[in-house]
């Protein structure tokens, strides 16, 4: 992708320029400032970037006072306390997602449920260790979570329970199809109050050719049905957020954000689908060129919408942007394998949800503990700076190495994606700084 003259690539581990349209502006990697600079400047560090001279670059910033102090990489921990745990409470599933990185949820094994038992011994884990006033979040996964509601709910009763009284802040999140989701099912969210994340990949036929019942059937008006009375619900606690899986078959990517919005969800997410047992749905380099051209799209529209004082709730945009105010600064690509673990429903420990099943990134298990080997190893060997194609690349500090469920199983075939987006969410930044000052500082916190 390129931009009036800068292109995405990854052309420098020092820097990056781009053009915001409003001006030429550098992004320093090493203390990740942004600083905008005139033509004349912005060519001769283009000649110094275009020539490798890493030496020579450094010293001309030097010289124009670009760039802070320079900020070190930690090194890799040895361990780190963990806070979150997802639980796979249904290792099965009613739909017959042909994509399914959990294999319509057994992730290859039989079809099982987690007992309450195991997902009590899970909560003690989380639990073990966490001081008053510090907070713990459970994520109940799948499979489809309702499947197995009565654990979920005594899971949650329990963990508020516990928590409540060492004065531990208990958190619950949920990722449904929402096909199974009853009127009895949203006042239980309320009341503890949950985030909600709904998997919907489209309107209508969009939606059903990918997430169809195991019969066959479409399934997004069930979904439409269910979700409806919690979505218009009245000054509702529960979060309600959409998340988009981005195939081949549903490129629309501007429309969807539009319809979902219409909707009312409170956030609306899109990933692409990169690695797929099966194969199918995978995005390869031309569908990620669309893919980005609808996200840029959809981008436009936030901009649009925030300087006509109203808030587009794009979370890709939304949460890139906070990113790069905050000077980004990623070692790892999210807790996985860290803070936030896995957890089967037989109570074995892994390095997040997608690798369930996965011997070799286990990491132990409710009942004897976390396996501190196993997680030290981890950290150093997925530390962004141990990833070859990373320590080349601009983006690295913004985004972390990339999943490193998909980076493993399918290479690093979404990085060219993943540059063109941050590339033009830098411009973005600049842009809304300067035409929507107060209402961009809003969103940025």
């Amino acid at each position: 992708m390129s931009d009036l003259g800068f292109t995405s690539a990854a052309r420098s581990p020092e820097a990056h320029l781009f053009d915001s349209g409003l001006g030429l502006a550098l992004l320093d990697v090493q203390s990740m400032q942004i600083r905008e600079i005139d033509p004349a400047l912005a060519q001769n560090l283009d000649l110094c970037i275009s020539a490798r001279d890493s030496e020579r670059l450094r010293v001309m910033m030097t010289a124009f006072g670009i760039g802070g102090e320079p900020r070190r990489s930690d090194p890799p921990p040895i361990s780190v306390p963990v806070r979150t745990f997802s639980l796979a409470i249904a290792q099965k599933c009613n739909l017959g997602c042909s994509y399914c990185y959990a294999e319509q949820g057994t992730f290859g094994g039989a079809a099982s449920s987690m007992s309450l038992s195991t997902a009590q011994a899970a909560v003690d884990r989380l639990l073990d260790g966490v001081e008053r006033g510090q907070r713990i979040n459970l994520v109940f996964l799948g499979g489809e979570p309702l499947v197995n509601r009565d654990a979920l709910r005594a899971t949650v009763r329990y963990a508020a329970a516990k928590a409540g009284e060492a004065g531990i802040i208990a958190g619950f999140s949920l990722t449904t199809n929402a096909t199974l989701l009853t009127a009895d099912d949203a006042e239980f969210f309320e009341q503890y109050p949950f985030s909600l994340t709904i998997s919907i990949d489209g309107i209508g036929k969009a939606h059903d050719r990918l997430r169809p019942f195991k019969s066959g059937r479409g399934s997004f008006d069930r979904v439409a049905e269910r979700v409806g009375p919690l979505l218009s619900r009245i000054n509702r606690k529960t979060r309600v957020s959409a998340r988009v899986t981005v195939t081949p078959e549903n490129l629309a990517v501007a429309d969807t954000l539009m319809a979902l919005t219409e909707m009312g969800f409170d956030d609306v997410q899109f990933s692409p689908m990169l690695s797929s047992p099966s194969g199918r749905g995978q995005m390869d380099g031309g569908t990620l060129d669309v893919m980005l051209n609808q996200m840029i799209e959809c981008g436009r529209q936030f901009e649009a919408s925030l300087a006509n004082g109203e808030l587009l709730p794009f979370s890709n945009m939304i949460s890139t942007l906070r990113q790069i105010h905050r000077g980004g600064w990623d070692d790892y690509p999210c807790g996985a394998g860290g803070s936030y673990l896995g957890v089967s429903a037989d109570g074995d420990l892994y390095a997040c949800h997608r690798f369930v099943g996965d011997e070799e990134r286990s990491m132990g298990n409710v009942s004897s503990g976390i396996d501190q080997a196993k997680q030290t190893a981890w950290l150093a060997d997925r530390h962004v700076q141990h990833q070859p194609p990373c320590q080349t690349c601009w983006a690295r500090r913004l985004c972390g190495g990339s999943c490193h469920y998909e980076a493993i199983h399918a290479g690093r075939q979404g990085c060219d994606y993943i540059r063109g987006w941050l590339h033009y969410c830098l411009g973005a930044y600049v842009r809304l700084l300067k035409q929507s000052p107060g209402r961009i500082r809003e969103v940025l916190g």
